[in-house]
């Protein structure tokens, strides 16, 4: 089964469009944006940037994508990070203007000269959002790969900033997620199928069962069962991808998705990315507002790295 070039444009551009549109009310409450809601992208907020203008959340995901047009390299991958970090490298408008610690610790390590493979933390205080954000372009090359090196490769590109068990099963599920939405073009099949393939295999890999139950409200309930108060939308890893599969679940176009993941508040820009890359594929780029693509800083670039990407995969 080949994967569709518009489906990898409409991901790296519905990640970044979910992006901007939360970049300028990151950290405002959940109140603050129900009595304010965004309705459209705006600018300025927040980071003081204009309309269009996404963050490091994005940055990141052209970082990965731009590695895997050459195929994978874990040290290739990790020099994009060290270039976005110093060199302004994929950045929307030539500088870094947001970074998490975690990631930023991190990609230091990288630059004075420690390999990916350690340069990542693992303790449990490091389980932030950092790797889940930019994650999603690993889907399109692990899409005809078996379980067990999906498993690894998400295992080892996480792990360049956030090597926790608990950070790499949270980019391992959303890895898997869109996997299956490439393939069943359903998103309840494709979380039917998630539900049933991702717990059997964390535990054939004798993943401690304690950080498996962690995930239950996805991987046993159904995360779309829950109510908007039992939501979390901070930049805890495992909040960032329940709230992201909440929104995606819950609504039924890509407008409503991204808006309903930014207005949910606290980290709104990578819930936004994390629930908009998603959206892309499920609804594909000609369902993404044309006066948001508009706006969005570096569009033909983004568009250029989907298709070399799309052409590498061939």
């Amino acid at each position: 089964m080949k994967i569709e070039h518009s489906k990898i444009k409409s991901a790296l551009l519905g990640i970044a469009v979910g992006d901007a549109l939360g970049v300028p009310v990151e950290f405002n409450t959940r109140k603050t944006l129900s009595e304010n809601p965004i309705t459209e992208m705006i600018g300025f907020g927040t980071h003081n940037q204009t309309p269009g203008t996404w963050s490091d959340d994005s940055s990141l995901t052209f970082c990965l994508a731009e590695s895997l047009c050459k195929g994978y390299d874990l040290q290739d991958i990790a020099h994009n990070f060290e270039k976005w970090m110093y060199e302004n490298f994929w950045t929307p408008h030539g500088e870094v203007f947001d970074k998490g610690g975690t990631t930023e610790i991190a990609i230091q390590r990288l630059h004075q000269g420690i390999r990916p493979y350690h340069s990542g933390q693992d303790d449990i205080n490091s389980n932030g959002n950092g790797s889940l954000m930019r994650t999603l372009p690993l889907a399109f090359y692990l899409f005809d790969k078996p379980i067990e090196e999906r498993f690894r490769v998400v295992r080892e590109v996480s792990s360049i900033t956030h090597a926790h068990i608990r950070s790499v099963i949270a980019c391992f599920i959303y890895v898997e997620y869109a996997i299956q939405l490439l393939k069943t073009r359903d998103k309840v099949s494709a979380y039917k199928q998630v539900k049933i393939h991702v717990p059997e295999f964390l535990k054939s890999y004798k993943i401690h069962s304690e950080e498996i139950l962690l995930f239950k409200r996805i991987l046993s309930v159904d995360i779309n069962k829950f109510k908007e108060k039992e939501i979390s939308s901070t930049g805890y890893v495992l909040h960032t991808l329940e709230a992201s599969l909440w929104c995606l679940l819950k609504c039924n176009s890509f407008t409503e998705t991204v808006l309903c993941a930014v207005n949910l508040g606290d980290d709104t820009d990578t819930t936004g990315a994390v629930a908009g890359g998603l959206a892309g594929i499920l609804y594909g780029v000609e369902h993404i507002p044309s006066n948001w693509l508009e706006l969005l800083a570096r569009k033909d670039d983004i568009v250029k790295v989907s298709e070399r990407l799309s052409e590498k995969l061939e």
